[in-house]
């Protein structure tokens, strides 16, 4: 991959990392967690996902093979990607606002945001985030980036599943009813 192409790759996710950081102090208290166990082992596929993708010491063996040539189309795509998939992460940080935690929780006075990319898919921060995985893997092109989107898509998937419950116990048929009319991650697919 072309060195400038990935100093814009690193930009958009560390920009991403900076807008997170500041948003973690303008949140709700919180009234309900997820258990630490769950929270580790998500957050630990997660992180593993990421490190495959960042740390180009992990392409070694099958795990540094290209998947995909090493072509300027891939890389400029991929970059296009990633750059979208943050755009739509921050797109839907800011529509969820003070209910957002990077844990699992329900907040004081927590509400079911259905208006902007969640009225597309109920979990547009990990389908942005996914999207952006995905870009970034198809401009690296080494078998790594597929196996780090994986090892992140489960996850997220994961911790979907706990955020559908917690919401579900909280919201009861209010929430039952988006989950039948709005996909969890891809408009009118997953």
């Amino acid at each position: 991959m072309q060195l400038d192409i990935q100093l814009w790759i690193k930009s958009i996710w560390f920009a991403l990392g900076i807008t997170w950081a500041i948003g973690a102090f303008l949140t709700k208290r919180t009234a309900r967690v997820q258990t630490a166990s769950s929270r580790l082992i998500q957050g630990g596929l997660a992180a593993g996902g990421f490190l495959l993708l960042f740390r180009p010491d992990m392409g070694i063996g099958l795990l540094g093979r290209r998947f995909l040539p090493d072509s300027a189309v891939a890389v400029y795509a991929g970059l296009a990607l990633t750059a979208c998939g943050a755009a739509l992460a921050v797109w839907a940080r800011v529509f969820l606002g003070a209910n957002w935690s990077a844990t699992v929780t329900i907040k004081q006075d927590h509400a079911i945001i259905r208006s902007g990319p969640y009225a597309l898919v109920r979990h547009p921060i990990y389908s942005g985030f996914l999207l952006g995985m995905l870009g970034t893997a198809i401009a690296i092109g080494e078998v790594r980036g597929p196996i780090g989107l994986g090892m992140a898509f489960l996850g997220w998937w994961l911790k979907l599943r706990t955020e559908e419950r917690f919401l579900t116990e909280q919201f009861g048929t209010q929430y039952t009813r988006y989950q039948q009319e709005v996909k969890a991650l891809i408009p009118f697919v997953l």
